[in-house]
This record gives structure tokens, C-alpha cells and sequence, in this order.
């Protein structure tokens, strides 16, 4: 299992981007969760099968139709992070 964290900046809050990457989340059989961030960033945490999670990173860089992603950043998952992972759900954080 891959475990990775993805932070995404650019105009990504306001149009769907996490309820978008919910959605492909569940497709690629991931769990993890989707939050969006106070400074208007957008942050992914993604476990599954190493090629579902390299194909949803892929699908962060472009997010939903009217994202705009400037930046996107992927490092793996803190031990905190790991121990908080949701055990089968993709959910959206407030």
C-alpha cells in the first residue's frame, strides 16, 4: 500500500475540487480524505494500490473543470497521518 499526501494551490476551492477528487477517489478504490486549506489550498491524503494512487496524483494535477492548479506537491504520509487514515472511506474534511 502507498500512502501518499498532496497539497494542490491555485483556484481550487469554489469549484468542486473536492467533492471531484472524492468522486475519482472511490473509482480508484482509494481512502484517504480531501480538506480544503485556510491560505485556499487544497490537501489530499491517498492510500491504495501504487498505480491507483499515481493515477490519482495525475488527476490532481488537472483537478476538475474549472480548477486552475498551479502548484502540486506530493510527499509520502507522516507516521500521524498514516495512524489517522480512514480504513476503506475517501472523505471530505472540513
Amino acid at each position: 500500500m502507498e500512502i501518499r499526501h498532496i497539497r494542490v494551490t491555485g483556484t481550487v476551492q469554489g469549484v468542486f475540487y473536492r467533492a471531484s477528487a472524492q468522486s475519482r477517489a472511490v473509482q480508484l478504490g482509494l481512502a484517504g480524505w480531501v480538506r480544503n486549506a485556510a491560505d485556499g489550498a487544497v490537501e489530499l491524503l491517498a492510500a491504495g494500490e501504487p498505480e491507483a494512487v499515481e493515477e490519482f496524483v495525475a488527476w490532481c494535477r488537472r483537478g476538475p473543470q474549472h480548477a486552475v492548479v498551479d502548484e502540486l506537491a506530493v510527499r509520502p504520509a507522516t507516521e500521524e497521518e498514516r495512524s489517522a487514515l480512514p480504513e476503506a472511506d475517501f472523505e471530505i474534511r472540513r
